[in-house]
Formats: C-alpha cells, sequence, structure tokens
C-alpha cells in the first residue's frame, strides 16, 4: 500500500510540474525589464572627440559692417568704356580735304538757236564781252561768260551767262531792245534754264577757247 502511494504522489507530482510549466508567465513591467537588463550590461565609456582647432570665441560680440557696393551710374559706365576703346583704338591721321578744282573759263561762248516757225536753225559763235551777235534779224546774243566743268566734278559740262534782247531789224519804226533772258545756261540740260519764247528757242552747246 506504501508503495503504491508513493507512485501515485510521485505520478500526481510529476503532472503538478507539467501543469506549472504549461501555464503562461507573469508579464513584468518594462522599465523593470530595461532596468534589470541595464543592471545586466556593463557600461561603456563614450568616445570622447577632440576640440576643433581654431581661435576661442570672443568674450564679447563684435559688430560687423557689410560692405556696400559701389553704384556706377551708366553714364559714366559709358564714358568710361568709350574712354577705354579710345585708348586701345589706333590713332588715325585725318587728311584735311584737298580745294575742289576751280572752273576754267574760255572766251567764246557756243550758241544753237531756232525758228520755231520757218524750222531754221543756227549755231553760232558769241564772243564773252565782245560784241553781240544776231539771229533772224531779232534776237541779240551777249555772252558776258562761258565756263567748262573742272576735273574733279562727276558730269562734263559747258555754262554760259548770256543776255537775249529782241529788236526787229527792217521796220518802219525802230523801238529800244527789249532783253527776253538774262542768267545761266547749262549745255547738259538745255531744259533747266534756257529761251523760252513763242517764236525762238536757244540754248548754250559749248565753250571755245
Amino acid at each position: 500500500m506504501a508503495g503504491v502511494t508513493a507512485v501515485a504522489l510521485l505520478a500526481s507530482g510529476a503532472v503538478l510540474a507539467s501543469a506549472i510549466n504549461d501555464l503562461p508567465q507573469d508579464a513584468v513591467p518594462i522599465q523593470d525589464a530595461t532596468a534589470a537588463l541595464n543592471r545586466q550590461t556593463t557600461p561603456q565609456t563614450p568616445p570622447v572627440e577632440p576640440a576643433p582647432e581654431a581661435a576661442p570665441a570672443p568674450a564679447s560680440p563684435i559688430a560687423v559692417t557689410p560692405v556696400t557696393p559701389p553704384i556706377v551710374i551708366a553714364e559714366e559706365a559709358e564714358k568710361a568704356d568709350e574712354e577705354e576703346k579710345a585708348d586701345e583704338a589706333p590713332t588715325k591721321r585725318v587728311e584735311a580735304p584737298a580745294a575742289p578744282a576751280r572752273r576754267q573759263r574760255r572766251r567764246v561762248a557756243i550758241v544753237e538757236a531756232i525758228d520755231k516757225i520757218t524750222a531754221e536753225s543756227m549755231r553760232f559763235e558769241v564772243e564773252v564781252g565782245g560784241r553781240p551777235v544776231r539771229f533772224q534779224r531779232t534776237l541779240i546774243f551777249t555772252a558776258r561768260a562761258c565756263e567748262v566743268s573742272a576735273p574733279d566734278e562727276q558730269v562734263s559740262d559747258a555754262v554760259a551767262y548770256l543776255e537775249v534782247s529782241l529788236q526787229p531789224r527792217g521796220v518802219i519804226q525802230v523801238s529800244e531792245p527789249r532783253q527776253i533772258f538774262r542768267g545761266w545756261m547749262f549745255a547738259s540740260s538745255p531744259a533747266v534754264s534756257g529761251l523760252q519764247h513763242p517764236i525762238y528757242d536757244a540754248w548754250i552747246v559749248g565753250c571755245k577757247a
């Protein structure tokens, strides 16, 4: 009986131990668990960083004045650029313009006139400052100057200063000459300044030495 009882006790103890192992473990607070871990862990010394190599900080703050950039006016900048360009550009020698050549004067003016009614035309010479020349017994030509263009002129031309008077000849009552033209005539442009008359036309052709 005693043996049976011991065996029974042993069996019941094993069952009890197995049942105790199967029970859930009691929850431990986090702080207690952390404290326990800290107590178990060996503390480590934190690494020491060397101090930076620099001048020590001043005891009192130092006032720093900001640098204001210079203000350049546009006109002054342009003038400075122009002066720099003028200094850099090579100096060019300015030559004085040559004096224009003078026109050459001639002694005789060559005139051509036409009668619009009879279609009669004639080319004749009029001496500068000389005797007047009559055409068709009615027109009287007097030359005061005759010049040819200078060599440096673009257009070769001849100009003459003429005076043209009207005096009919062969009439019973002789009248005084009546001037109908006075001025410069141009050989290159007869229509610019020419004799304008209902019956006669006249223009300068050239000059003769």
